[in-house]
C-alpha cells in the first residue's frame, strides 16, 4: 500500500470518527465536520512527527486538543461566519469566542486526542508497517 493510499484511509476514518461524535453528542452533522475530521486526523501525526519520539502522551493531547480547536475556528469562521451556513453555535457555552469555539469542547478535544493518537498510531503500523511508539504518560 502506498503512502498516499494509507493516509487517504486515515483522512476518511478520521472524517467519520468526527461525524460520528457530533452524531452521537447531538443527532446531526455536517459535510464541513467531515473534512475537519480528516485533516485533525491526518495532522495528528504531523504534530507527533514533529515532538519526536521523547514527547509524552499528555503534550501530544495538548498540542493535539489546541490544534483541534484550532481547525474548529477555522472551520467555524469559514462555514458559519462566511458562508452563514450555521452548522454550530456556541454563544450560549461560557468562554467561548465569537460562537465558534468554547472552553468546554476544547477540553472534550484534549480528552478525545488520546484515543484518537493511539488510533493513528495503530492505523500507520497496520498500514505502513510503522513502529508502534512507547508511550510515556508525562
Amino acid at each position: 500500500m502506498t503512502q498516499l493510499q494509507a493516509y487517504a484511509i486515515m483522512f476518511f476514518t478520521g472524517g467519520f470518527l468526527y461525524c460520528g461524535i457530533e452524531l452521537l453528542a447531538r443527532g446531526y452533522s455536517h459535510i464541513s465536520m467531515f473534512l475537519a475530521g480528516g485533516l485533525c486526523f491526518i495532522l495528528i501525526g504531523v504534530i507527533q512527527f514533529v515532538l519526536g519520539d521523547s514527547a509524552s502522551i499528555v503534550s501530544q493531547m495538548i498540542f493535539c486538543g489546541i490544534m483541534i480547536t484550532g481547525i474548529e475556528l477555522a472551520f467555524g469562521m469559514i462555514v458559519n461566519r462566511q458562508l452563514h451556513l450555521n452548522v454550530w453555535d456556541y454563544s450560549g457555552q461560557q468562554y467561548n469566542f465569537q460562537g465558534q469555539i468554547c472552553l468546554l469542547y476544547s477540553n472534550l478535544w484534549f480528552l478525545l486526542s488520546c484515543p484518537a493518537i493511539l488510533l493513528h498510531d495503530y492505523m500507520e503500523y497496520l498500514l505502513l508497517g510503522y513502529q508502534i511508539p512507547h508511550y510515556r504518560i508525562f
